[in-house]
């Protein structure tokens, strides 16, 4: 028996990269997945393909609505959607800075907040969100990304205590470098591709970027009944950074 026969999930950022491998993974297991995605790239096979953007209420809401409608019952929300940005403090807009919170931290607060009271009506729900080893380290030329992402780790563990005890739990994972889209784009901006790529892997201890599928599986581990014990961790997947 698959671990997520019969539940519903909501995956957000789910056209690519982790979120992609999230969505494929969560439909592997028997799960019927809502894939979520502000684009219009195609999703996993086994999935509803779903266009959102996770900084609108009103569309936020709606599916919420929707997915409870349809199914009777909302298990799981990954809240994965997110970008990055590449400014340093000086050099970084208030316009920029807005836009990385409005989507890595007012998305995650939007979907938690219309998630959550079909969660906590059923008495059962799990709500994993995708941080990032950069809200516990500073990163150079990151300085919004590592700000906003800080605040997903903060805003997990507020939602874990609030309700811990009704049956719904809130944790995150916090990946290093991973070898998704986002990272090839930045590596195709840089003068030397190559010589950036092997930065970024000289910098992980274990030699290696990780994989979308590593991030996926552990929040499916989190968002199973294997981790009914576990809430407000942050989960961190990062090939030995952080220790380093």
């Amino acid at each position: 028996m698959n671990r997520f026969d019969g539940r519903t999930v909501v995956v957000t950022g789910a056209a690519s990269g982790i979120g992609y491998e999230m969505a494929r993974l969560f439909a592997a297991e028997g799960a019927v997945v809502y894939a979520a995605d502000r684009t219009d790239e195609s999703r996993p096979g086994g999935t509803r393909p779903v266009h959102l953007d996770v900084t609108d209420e009103s569309a936020v809401r709606e599916l919420m609505r929707t997915v409870v409608d349809d199914t009777g019952r909302l298990d799981v929300l990954c809240n994965n959607a997110g970008i990055g940005s590449t400014a340093d403090p000086v050099s970084c807009t208030a316009e920029e800075w807005r836009r990385v919170f409005d989507v890595n931290a007012l998305g995650v607060f939007l979907c938690t907040k219309y998630a959550l009271p079909p969660m906590l009506a059923a008495g059962r729900g799990s709500i994993v969100n995708t941080a990032s080893a950069a809200a516990s380290v500073g990163l150079k030329d990151r300085a919004a990304y590592c700000a906003s992402k800080g605040a997903v780790v903060a805003f997990t563990r507020a939602v874990a205590v609030q309700y811990a005890g009704t049956g719904v739990r809130c944790n995150c994972v916090s990946p290093g470098t991973v070898d998704s889209p986002w990272v090839a784009r930045l590596l195709a901006q840089a003068p030397d591709a190559a010589a950036a790529h092997a930065q970024l892997t000289a910098r992980q201890p274990m030699g290696r970027l990780g994989q979308p599928t590593e991030i996926a599986k552990a929040a499916l581990y989190l968002a199973s009944d294997d981790a009914d014990y576990v809430t407000g961790t942050d989960l961190v997947i990062d090939g030995g950074l952080l220790a380093g």
